[in-house]
């Protein structure tokens, strides 16, 4: 615990999402105050056709719970 979960189209670098999971790591141990032990990150990759039912799942029916809003249409990935 926490625990962070990545979801994002493919294409990026096995280096580039190992930046970004310790970057995101290391954030949540400076802004939570909790060890780096106790922080785990995954990272999926998805098309753009499987990007709709993530958006769907993930942002459209979670509004109660979605701190930052997407500024995009997922339709415009298509």
């Amino acid at each position: 615990m926490p625990h962070i979960s990545i979801k994002m189209l493919k294409g990026r670098t096995e280096e580039q999402k190992q930046r970004a999971a310790r970057a995101l790591a290391d954030a949540l141990v400076s802004s939570l105050g909790c060890s780096r032990q106790h922080v785990s990150v995954t990272v999926e990759d998805y098309t753009p056709q499987q990007w709709q039912e993530v958006f769907e799942q993930e942002i459209t029916k979670k509004q109660d719970k979605l701190y930052i809003r997407p500024g995009y249409d997922p339709k415009d990935l298509l």
